[in-house]
């Protein structure tokens, strides 16, 4: 399928900013929407909607089924053993902090060890440090080499007897750095560690296998792969999920409430309290659908396609810098532009129709290693073209010219 083609599912692309044809560099911030996702959301309000898991009548059961076999979907498409391993939440950042307090709470002792990088995003920093803070636990930072990559050794040298989790990145969402995984996972399990990964940046740009890759939870951003707003995955390995406490108390996640005790229901349903965002579940499955459509190896290859030409290109521009030169990348291009503050060429090339992020991008700790308060990004999906990294290109040649550089 090609580009144009594959522009057609988004209405936005119709869109003129400016006088100009929108060109979307952002998508490592927030995906567009195809189509398929709106009209199925429209679709359910008007003809079956209904609250899931609680009523009898043809409205809820259709309702429940429709949740379900997005359930199911999203099973297939990460291959997970279980369909009790899938658990919708609010997105990744819930997804952590469900694991960071149920987990915590459960298995995290005063002295234990919390492995995390230098290139977090804060959705994978803050919720450990309110754990540290109410365990007296102890947070490690592995650290980054000059590539501003993290290699496999940072994490093994860290690791001791107290090491209880390691919770790390899949890509970089400054660097598109893309984390050796399974090297980290295969040295955490023969050590009986279990692996948190934060898979926002890896689950619309790479292939994911539950079961190969054998990391013990993984968090996906729903918005961010084509889908709604407001929803997020988290995968859990059986054996962890049966064991945690439930995360939130409320409707729907109970076995039975006495006055004096209380018994929950098994996962996932213990930890998907109160009324969920259906619709949005439901519509979620059409995202999964165009990816398979399109084939995600398919997907990989256009946008490294493009991320290429970005690299060479901005490479040969001695006023721009890219931040960080990992040998593995993927989707993400960040970048400073020598005089200029990363939201003044954010603005200017807004002008122009272009739409990149500026900013510290949630990732303070790495800004900080780097000596820069913010960089510009410019983040690559599927719907993403050579032809748009050159239109950026001639926009960066205009904010030398404003700024007289």
């Amino acid at each position: 399928m090609k580009i144009d083609q594959i522009k057609k599912n988004f209405p936005i692309f119709r869109k003129k900013i400016n006088g100009n044809s929108l060109v979307y560099l952002d998508s490592a911030n927030s995906s567009q929407k195809p189509k398929s996702v709106i009209d199925r959301m429209s679709y359910f309000y008007e003809n079956e909607f209904s609250n899931v898991g609680r009523s009898v009548h043809s409205l809820a059961v259709t309702a429940t089924n429709r949740f379900e076999e997005t359930r199911d979907l999203v099973q297939k498409f990460i291959n997970a053993k279980h369909r009790e391993e899938i658990i919708f939440t609010k997105g990744a950042t819930e997804g952590i902090n469900l694991v960071a307090n149920s987990f915590g709470e459960k298995f995290i002792n005063e002295g234990d060890e919390i492995i995390l990088t230098e290139l977090e995003h804060h959705s994978n920093y803050v919720p450990w440090h309110y754990l540290r803070n109410k365990k007296k636990a102890v947070i490690k930072f592995a650290k980054i080499n000059e590539s501003l990559e993290i290699e496999v050794e940072a994490i093994k040298k860290l690791i001791t007897n107290k090491t209880k989790l390691i919770a790390i990145t899949h890509i970089s969402n400054v660097t598109g750095g893309i984390t050796p995984l399974k090297e980290i996972i295969d040295l955490a399990s023969s050590k009986k560690i279990p692996v948190l990964v934060d898979g926002t940046q890896g689950a619309p740009h790479l292939k994911l296998d539950m079961q190969k890759l054998g990391c013990d939870f993984y968090v996906i951003s729903c918005h961010k792969m084509y889908g709604p707003n407001g929803l997020g995955i988290l995968y859990g390995k059986k054996k962890w999920l049966d064991a945690m406490p439930p995360y939130q108390g409320g409707g729907g996640m109970i076995d039975e409430v006495k006055k004096e005790n209380i018994t929950f229901a098994e996962s996932p349903t213990k930890f998907e309290a109160g009324t969920m965002q259906t619709a949005e579940v439901v519509a979620f499955s059409e995202s999964i659908k165009l990816v398979e459509k399109i084939g995600i190896d398919k997907i990989s290859e256009i946008e490294k396609d493009v991320l290429n030409h970005g690299i060479e290109k901005l490479r040969k521009n001695n006023s721009v810098s890219l931040v960080g030169d990992p040998k593995n990348k993927a989707s993400v291009l960040s970048f400073t532009l020598k005089g200029i503050h990363p939201h003044d060429i954010a603005t200017i090339l807004d002008d122009d129709g272009v739409a990149i992020r500026a900013g510290h991008h949630c990732c303070q700790i790495l800004h900080e290693k780097i000596g820069a308060p913010a960089t510009a990004r410019a983040s690559i999906g599927l719907y993403n073209s050579k032809e748009d990294i050159d239109i950026l290109l001639n926009s960066i040649k205009k904010c030398k010219k404003v700024f007289k550089i």
